[in-house]
């Protein structure tokens, strides 16, 4: 079994590509987002406006940056289908 299908059938990897971890992931992006601007000009504050991109779009756009980067599906839908395929 390959790092991708074990990613998306682990609990972490259902949730976070479930409706609740697609609401997670836009909350997680704009508090990073808000973070980076309270601290901007900073090292530390421009650091969070760039890592806040990613949850923000994850969430907003219904990817999976994790699952592909193992090697599996980049589509949310494709990720849950994966994760609800039977284990063999």
């Amino acid at each position: 079994m390959s790092l991708a299908s074990r990613f998306n059938r682990s609990g972490f990897g259902r949730f976070l590509n479930s409706p609740a971890g697609r609401a997670f992931r836009l909350v997680a992006g704009f508090g990073f987002l808000a973070l980076g601007v309270w601290l901007w000009p900073s090292p530390v504050g421009i650091a969070a406006l760039a890592w806040g991109t990613l949850p923000l779009t994850a969430g907003g756009l219904d990817v999976c940056y994790i699952s592909a980067s193992l090697g599996g599906p980049f589509r949310g839908a494709a990720c849950r289908a994966a994760g609800a395929s039977p284990r063999g």
